[in-house]
């Protein structure tokens, strides 16, 4: 019998994401999200509902992408982006490698002392799971504004070298994780590659025995609300 995969298509995973309408004084009052980077992982807008942007920054330069309604946008790895909220912006994101960007491969612009070790990092960095909602949303605000004063002084930046310079210390930050990662890769996307390659091998001999095992799978969202880096998320546990 032909191997089978039976996570979503592709091995990508889908959040609901409602993004954050919080001011951000130091900004203009501009509402939004974290500011932050993915090293190994694309990721996808599909748009349901309000108005908005997302701003990015990559070696190419800043630009802002209008996001409504109907709007499909998507980046690779090394796009920091921004998600900005105009009015009650609601996304559906698809994530490459089975959610990993929401995972653990992100890493926040926080100015350049929080990005020496992984220990500092958290310290600024990670929501207490068991903590009230009110000192969720604290943390998670403080943050946003952290990781905000560090995006505005790279995209102030004159050259190169403040981006380089990111990129150096976020590929730092992720190192001890990569063994964990390649297994989330390896149980996702390269098991659902796989299985198309010899699925694809076997029907050219004739042998079609993998659509006896057909199935079809559902499920709710296994949590409602998170805080995110972008906003309120509901999520899935087996995507």
């Amino acid at each position: 019998m032909v191997s089978g995969f039976s996570g979503l298509p592709g091995g990508v995973a889908v959040s609901h994401l409602s993004v954050y309408d919080w001011p951000a004084e130091a900004d203009g009052g501009v509402c939004g999200g974290t500011p932050h980077m993915h090293l190994t992982c694309s990721e996808g807008y599909v748009v349901t509902g309000g108005r908005g942007a997302v701003q990015t920054l990559t070696t190419s330069g800043y630009e802002v992408t209008p996001l409504a309604a109907g709007t499909v946008a998507w980046f690779t790895p090394g796009t920091i982006h921004r998600l900005v909220n105009e009015d009650d912006l609601r996304i559906t994101v698809l994530m490459q490698n089975s959610g990993l960007p929401e995972a653990g491969d992100a890493v926040l612009t926080l100015p350049p002392q929080y990005l020496t070790d992984p220990e500092t990092y958290a310290s600024v960095t990670v929501i207490p799971a068991d903590a009230p909602e009110a000192e969720q949303e604290r943390v998670a605000r403080a943050r946003r504004d952290l990781a905000l004063e560090g995006y505005r002084a790279l995209r102030d930046a004159e050259g190169p070298e403040a981006l380089a310079a990111f990129h150096r210390a976020a590929a730092a930050l992720v190192r001890p994780r990569l063994a964990e990662w390649r297994e989330r890769w390896e149980r996702g996307a390269l098991a659902a590659a796989t299985a198309t390659g010899e699925q694809l091998d076997r029907l050219g001999q004739g042998d079609f025995s993998h659509l006896a095992g057909a199935a079809v799978r559902a499920e709710q969202p296994s949590a409602y609300g998170k805080f995110g880096m972008c906003g309120r998320l509901d999520v899935y546990k087996g995507t």
